[in-house]
């Protein structure tokens, strides 16, 4: 089933909360759009927070309340003459549909839609709604709770999903996240060629644990990390390994 204009569906998706996936969901589209020259949006269907359509209310607040990104969001649009991407709200069971009619309905052509979905594979429409995307990225960290759980729930995409002739996914990739510069290199890994004896991808760029990735932007800031209006600063992008992530993740997507 695919979509006009070979718009991509991507997932940022696991089962367990706390690694990631909103976050990233936030930064790689903000990369893809404002610093990239990609046409996306963002479904964010994690009911029943929702919080990435609460993130941007805040990022509008935080922009206006700063006239350092006040500036840069004005040089920024007057640049590349675009509005800022979409982050449409709407539940699991439903996004498939409402993405359809969002792309067909879109004033640009779309090349990349994000999905922001719940935590749990046990969240109404959500085995549905990962059958629709195309690539589902799932963050990892180093703990054997998390690990267990990740590879249950990548298993069930890869084993089950996959096999199915009605699905959409073409690949899975899991990637490390918050990785802590004092741990054991070899605790990596031995992790590392545990996934890939199980068949599944592992992306080489691997993100550095960092503080930031937790903060959103602040009133009296100079330089911007995690917001939906602002992409984040190359430096900072460089100093957690964002950027070498970024350029794999396109590699992936065949973009």
């Amino acid at each position: 089933m695919e979509t006009q204009h070979n718009t991509l569906f991507v997932a940022f998706a696991s089962q367990k909360g706390g690694v990631g996936k909103s976050t990233f969901t936030s930064l790689v589209a903000s990369v893809m759009h404002y610093r990239l020259g990609y046409d996306v949006a963002v479904f964010d269907c994690d009911f029943p927070q929702y919080s990435l359509v609460q993130m941007r209310e805040r990022d509008m607040k935080t922009v206006m309340g700063n006239e350092v990104f006040k500036k840069m969001a004005h040089r920024q649009f007057t640049a590349l003459n675009k509005k800022a991407y979409p982050i449409l709200q709407q539940k699991a069971e439903t996004v498939l549909e409402a993405a359809r009619e969002f792309i067909a309905s879109s004033e640009v052509p779309i090349d990349i839609l994000f999905f922001d979905l719940p935590g749990t594979v046990n969240s109404a429409g959500i085995i549905k709604a990962l059958a629709g995307m195309h690539y589902v990225f799932t963050p990892i960290i180093a703990d054997r709770v998390v690990m267990e759980s990740t590879l249950v729930f990548t298993q069930l995409i890869t084993d089950v999903l996959m096999k199915q002739q009605s699905v959409n996914i073409r690949e899975v990739y899991l990637f490390w996240n918050q990785v802590d510069g004092r741990e054991r290199t070899p605790l990596y890994a031995s992790y590392g060629e545990f996934i890939r004896s199980l068949g599944l991808n592992l992306m080489e760029a691997a993100i550095a644990s960092s503080v930031r990735f937790r903060k959103e932007s602040e009133h009296d800031a100079r330089a911007v990390f995690r917001s939906t209006l602002l992409p984040p600063d190359e430096r900072l992008m460089q100093g957690c390994n964002l950027d070498a992530f970024i350029k794999e993740f396109l590699e992936m997507l065949k973009l």
